[in-house]
């Protein structure tokens, strides 16, 4: 704990001015847009060097609140005496609200100082964000308009996604988004580990994972892992354990969970390079066969996906593992004999169903283990894209409490899933998927999305817990060009997690978004 030098109440006092100032609700320059907010008759006025005391009885990551002070002009530190704090930061689990609210008192007139009170960590972090929108520089004074705001989200879930199986970007990058996702309220870090195209999570048990399943990326399907070596020496193409946790803490310090993806059944291609007995073709051929699906009626098979769960459960703390199943082609289950007499014998009826037999399996593992299974909405066993040689699912029924991220398909299919008393991540491609182009998804139509689908209505409602936004990465080879697909679409995406359709303005948020552009382009992140 680092402890800076106090300063007195009464000097505090005469360091706070009071200017008159008048301002519209609307004039407040944050996004996400508040739920509430009053403009009093004043800003508040601070000299540009100065020193302030922070006081918070929650367990927040000091060096990161320290740093959004430093970077506003503000030098701070913590004190354990509310009574000498201009800045406090209280934690009062009996507030009502939502998880993740906040209210900010920025009004002069409350004993001269920045309050933030919220009934969660998050919520403090959340307001914070605001603060830090809300301060801006004059020449030799730091000013912010006095008001007070209380604030809410509208979802739970405000997840971005990134894809680093088909381009890798590295812990520098992904801290960079880290940080960007946090300045939006976004707390859901959706990380797309492992893919066909490479493995980039170290997993103990089994180092051929990233010493082969790592030496490919989307540029480069066609290498061998002796090629890689040749052509690129050196490059390390996943992360450790260690760097893992790094991650973990570095986001939890920004009020951000992650959530690992590990693929099942198919996406398999990187893992079943390594150990080529892992797939159904693949195991034949002795080789593998891109594209090929786990052969998930093998034990062995099992024991394995089941190792590596064990291991991503030790690193990421949120308890939530995304199971993928998306895409799966059936063909390499429908070309093995031995499948065919197990689904006969187990009474399977369709591949749909075999596939759904299976995620349930790991479901109820992973729940034994006190997580939680998302996937793609595949796992329903739906034929969400109306395939002719796809089978939906006859018997199988997906498993209590899995939650569903729909992607594709109908959108009458997030209904189905509620109505079957699953709750719901959407992630409507069509709005939401931040590697499609600006033609094809421009700024006001990602804008124009709503969480919640038309047919929906009461507490069925309440099963949507928000939305994800993805990062695919097949297009997306360096950093130049992931910065160009994700700003400032990003920012539309975080005002549709957090604010009520009702309060959405599209013109409103486009004037809002000239400060994150001014801040973005400093940064090199705005490329438009």
């Amino acid at each position: 704990m680092s402890y800076f030098r106090f300063l007195k109440p009464g000097f505090l006092q005469l360091l706070l001015l009071c200017i008159p100032f008048t301002a519209a609700v609307q004039e407040l320059s944050v996004i996400p847009q508040p739920a509430a907010a009053t403009v009093t008759n004043t800003a508040t006025v601070l000299p540009a060097k100065m020193f302030r005391n922070i006081y918070t009885n929650a367990g927040l990551g000091r060096s990161y609140i320290l740093s959004v002070f430093g970077e506003l002009g503000i030098a701070a530190g913590f004190t354990n005496e509310k009574k000498n704090a201009g800045i406090e930061l209280l934690l009062d689990t009996k507030q009502k609200g939502k998880k993740g609210g906040y209210m900010l008192d920025l009004a002069a007139s409350v004993k001269n100082k920045i309050t933030i009170t919220a009934n969660t960590t998050e919520g403090l972090l959340n307001g914070l964000q605001t603060l830090r929108q809300l301060i801006g520089r004059d020449g030799s004074s730091i000013h912010a308009p006095g008001c007070r705001v209380s604030d809410t989200p509208e979802f739970s879930w405000r997840a971005f996604m990134l894809d680093e199986s088909r381009h890798f970007h590295g812990m520098a990058t992904v801290k960079k988004l880290l940080d960007e996702m946090a300045r939006l309220k976004m707390n859901i870090f959706h990380w797309h580990l492992v893919d066909d195209p490479g493995w980039r999570i170290e997993i103990r048990k089994y180092p051929l994972l990233t010493t082969i399943g790592s030496k490919r990326d989307h540029s480069h399907t066609n290498l061998s892992w002796q090629q890689w070596d040749s052509l690129f020496p050196g490059r390390k193409m996943f992360y450790t354990q260690a760097e893992l946790k790094e991650m973990v803490r570095y986001a939890a310090d920004r009020g951000i969970r992650i959530i690992p993806e590990i693929e099942v059944p198919g996406h398999a291609s990187a893992s079943i390079y390594a150990y080529p007995w892992l797939g159904s073709s693949s195991s034949k051929e002795k080789k593998l066969v891109y594209g090929d699906l786990y052969n998930i009626t093998d034990p062995r098979v099992e024991g394995f996906i089941h190792d590596v769960l064990d291991e991503v459960l030790a690193i990421f703390p949120s308890k939530i593992i995304h199971i993928g199943g998306d895409e799966a082609n059936y063909t390499h289950w429908k070309n093995r004999e031995d499948i065919t007499a197990f689904m006969k014998k187990h009474d399977i009826p369709t591949h749909s169903d075999l596939q759904v037999w299976a995620i349930n399996r790991l479901s109820r593992y992973l729940a034994g283990k006190g997580a939680k299974m998302i996937g793609w909405n595949e796992i329903t066993g739906d034929n969400i894209r109306l395939e002719a040689h796809v089978k939906a699912s006859e018997k199988e029924k997906l498993a209590p409490g899995t939650i569903v991220q729909f992607w594709d398909g109908e959108v009458s299919l997030v209904n189905k899933a509620i109505h079957n008393g699953f709750d719901v991540v959407n992630s409507d491609r069509h709005y939401t998927y931040l590697d499609y182009s600006y033609e094809t998804t421009p700024l006001e139509k990602a804008y124009a999305f709503n969480p919640v689908p038309e047919g929906l209505s009461g507490t069925d409602t309440e099963k949507i817990l928000g939305l994800g936004c993805q990062m695919w990465g097949e297009a997306i080879p360096d950093t130049n060009r992931l910065y160009y697909q994700v700003f400032p679409r990003i920012a539309a995406m975080a005002e549709c997690a957090w604010t009520a359709p009702a309060r959405k303005d599209y013109s409103g948020f486009t004037e809002r978004l000239k400060k994150m552009e001014t801040i973005w382009k400093s940064y090199g992140y705005w490329k438009l």
